[in-house]
Parts: structure tokens; sequence; C-alpha cells
């Protein structure tokens, strides 16, 4: 498989287009097929395959490109809001990123086990994204200096673990903003 970087543009974006698809149908389903994939992304299942020759591949570069996302996303919000208003609006983007992973579970426990993806390198990026926003807010006197990016992260996956809708879970960010919030 040709590096991203290295492809045709048409190439590319069916690429992306597929990934788009595959974030998608992961939060929908539980194990959707690759041709369903392929439908939606508006290509056929052997330009699937000539990018993702398994399941595997589509899914690790999915879970990959979500962990960009955070990270762009991040660095986007504390441009344009305050510290917290920015870690708060970026809890929302974490929850996309775990509604996606939802469909990817199984697969990312299995390739965790076979050694071909490091989730705990991926639950340390995350945890760079959150520090990155927490000492942006401690630097504006925004958010507390005491509470560390493990906490954090930890507080998220469990509001996120408790949180019966979408409605539930951005009431539990606001309440986690507030104790996060310097006094």
């Amino acid at each position: 498989m040709n590096s991203p970087s290295r492809l045709r543009a048409d190439a590319r974006e069916n690429r992306a287009e597929l990934i788009r698809a595959a974030r998608g149908a992961f939060a929908a389903e539980e194990r959707p097929s690759l041709e369903a994939i392929a439908r939606a992304a508006g290509v056929g299942i052997g330009t699937l395959y000539r990018h993702f020759p398994r399941r595997e591949a589509l899914v690790e570069a999915v879970y990959r490109d979500q962990v960009e996302e955070l990270r762009a996303g991040a660095a986007r919000l504390l441009g344009e809001q305050t510290p917290a208003m920015a870690l708060r609006a970026w809890m929302e983007l974490f929850a996309d990123w775990a509604d996606a992973k939802r469909g990817m579970v199984d697969t990312l426990a299995a390739m965790r086990q076979e050694g071909v993806v490091d989730l705990d390198a991926s639950r340390r990026e995350i945890e760079d994204i959150i520090a990155t926003m927490l000492d942006a807010g401690a630097r504006a006197h925004d958010v507390r200096s005491d509470i560390g990016a493990t906490d954090v992260r930890s507080l998220l996956a469990g509001i996120l673990a408790a949180g019966t809708d979408r409605a539930q879970v951005s009431t539990l960010f606001d309440l986690a903003l507030d104790g996060l919030r310097a006094r």
C-alpha cells in the first residue's frame, strides 16, 4: 500500500472518502460490511481493498485519522476561544471520537493483542493533547493548574461510559468544566 502522500490526487480523495465513510459506518454499526463502506464512499470494493487490503488496515487508518483530528481540533479551538471554552468544545470532539470507535472496538482489541496497534501510545497522544489545553488554561488562569491530563482523560471516559445520551453527556461535560475552572 502506498503512503497517502504519494498517491495521485484522485486516489488521495478516494482514500479520504473511504475513511470518512468508514468513520460514519463504525459509529452507526457494530461491524459494518466493507461493501457498505465502499458504497457510502462512492467507490467500488476493489478501490477499498487497494487502499486497505484488510479490515484492520481501514480501522487503523480511521483510528489514526481521528486522533489527528483531535489534535488539530485542539489547536484550532485554542486559537479561537479562551482555553476553558476551547477545552469544553474539545470535549465534544472527544465524544465524537468515542462514538466512532464503537464499531471498531473488537477489531482494535484484536489488533492490540496482535501488536498491530499500540492503544497505549494513542492514549498518551490524547493525554498530550489534553495537557496542551490544560497548560494553556493554567497560563491564562482559566483552568486549574493542579489537574493532570490523565485525570481529565479518565473523567471524560467515565462521563462517556455513564452518559445515556448525548444531551446528558453534554450536561456532564459542563459540570466537569465547572470543576476544572480556576477559582
